[in-house]
């Protein structure tokens, strides 16, 4: 089954460096067509300049109004999001656009991993009227959810698409919601608007998302400033008639501060001076004018400028990491013959894995003989090498091999009953 027509679109603000590796992962995307919309910053609008795409100059704090401009610019009939810090696994927008072939699917989003590239940063949420998320069990593979009880399911901003005349029948994006809880506004506003409606949740869709430093977090991912986070919550809550959810929000980021500093990655004396910007953040958004919700978008998109998809001819090389001189040289010989490859470095050691994609556009792998690498691995294990190199090569063509896809017939309903 073919998935629609569909545009990308990537907002980059101030991290071009990380915004080329996100091109360079969608180059090697499997999906037959699709184009990409960049709103960027003067540094990253140049990027990767031999890549015929949609370029738009933005330069302010804002990713709804961004993510707008995106909208506006998008002639696919999904539109996808992804964030300029995020790698995307070959197979993504195949997989996560290829229920919208079901015309009752509105929405989408996939499962989306940490810097490391194994474990998990979210999976199955659902969002609720006063912007806090719960966690719920998915079924295998593709399943499907109405809205259920003024939820909705939460799609995370960094792996997630639409299907543009529903996104644009409510007015895409929110400018009220600068940072934080954007695309809950959306998931919230799609499900008052299209009650039967179903988002499609694929767990097979992947990213990596680095979560680059910024304002908010620093490179170690412990909170710097948390003004943003609670001024969004707060003006979500009033949007979508809850009360602000003041002190659940504080508990939840005080045991996220201390987890953090208990990692070393922050600051013991800076956890009270934190937890006071956000409540400084809800006070702004509890005071802030209620404005409306934007009004419907008619948009009249420049032509589709379709990329050409990568081959579906995937390479693993596994090693040891003595020999990563050779090894390297063969995947940058076989990534330049078109071919997406996998490079995975093995240590006699314990030491957990970790995935990437390089500069020179293959992926790389790095990581103990006896380590864990998928998040469910015991953190010691007994392998010989060739046992061990058969199994990562399995998973790492599980991610990166389109012919082992499923497709979209395995989608599942899952009625509001157990959505709840």
């Amino acid at each position: 089954m073919t998935p629609p027509r569909t545009s990308v679109v990537i907002v980059s603000r101030g991290r071009a460096a990380h915004l080329r590796r996100c091109l360079l992962a969608l180059r090697l995307q499997h999906h037959p067509d699709f184009e990409i919309v960049l709103v960027a910053d003067a540094a990253g609008l140049p990027e990767c300049p031999e890549l015929d795409i949609k370029r738009i100059a933005f330069d302010e704090p804002n990713i709804s109004a961004a993510r707008n401009l995106g909208i506006g610019a998008a002639a696919g009939g999904v539109i996808a999001f992804i964030d300029d810090d995020s790698i995307a696994e070959p197979c993504w927008l195949f997989r996560l656009t290829a229920p919208f072939c079901d015309p009752q699917v509105i929405a989408a989003t996939g499962w989306t991993r940490n810097r490391d590239g194994f474990s998990w940063q979210a999976r199955s949420h659902l969002i609720g009227p006063d912007g806090l998320t719960r966690t719920f069990p998915s079924a295998p593979g593709i399943s499907l959810h109405p809205p259920c009880d003024g939820a909705a399911v939460s799609t995370l901003g960094t792996n997630c698409a639409f299907r543009a005349d529903a996104v644009r029948a409510i007015g895409g994006f929110d400018p009220a919601f600068a940072y934080h809880l954007d695309e809950s506004d959306v998931n919230l506003r799609l499900a008052a608007a299209f009650p039967h409606g179903l988002t499609a949740i694929v767990p097979d869709a992947q990213v990596i998302h680095e979560q680059a430093a910024s304002a908010h977090r620093s490179a170690a991912l412990a909170a710097r400033d948390l003004t943003a986070k609670g001024r969004s919550t707060a003006i979500f809550a009033r949007r979508h008639g809850a009360d602000i959810p003041t002190e659940r929000l504080v508990s939840r980021h005080r045991r996220q501060l201390l987890r953090q500093m208990l990692d070393g990655r922050l600051d013991p004396f800076k956890v009270a001076p934190i937890l006071k910007t956000l409540r400084r953040g809800i006070a702004e958004g509890r005071d802030a004018e209620a404005t409306d919700p934007p009004s419907p978008r008619q948009d009249a998109p420049p032509d589709f400028r379709a990329l050409a998809p990568a081959a579906d001819d995937p390479l693993t090389l596994t090693g040891w990491h003595w020999q990563a001189t050779a090894l390297r040289r063969r995947a940058a010989r076989d990534t330049a013959a078109g071919r997406i490859v996998t490079l995975i470095l093995l240590s006699p050691s314990f030491l957990p894995h970790r995935v990437t994609l390089t500069e020179g556009g293959w992926f790389e792998q790095m990581g103990g003989l006896w380590g864990a690498s998928e998040p469910d691995d015991p953190p010691v294990r007994a392998w010989t090498m060739t046992r061990r190199s058969r199994r990562e090569r399995d998973l790492a063509e599980a991610r990166r091999n389109l012919s082992l896809y499923a497709g979209v017939c395995a989608a599942r309903l899952w009625t509001a009953r157990r959505s709840k």
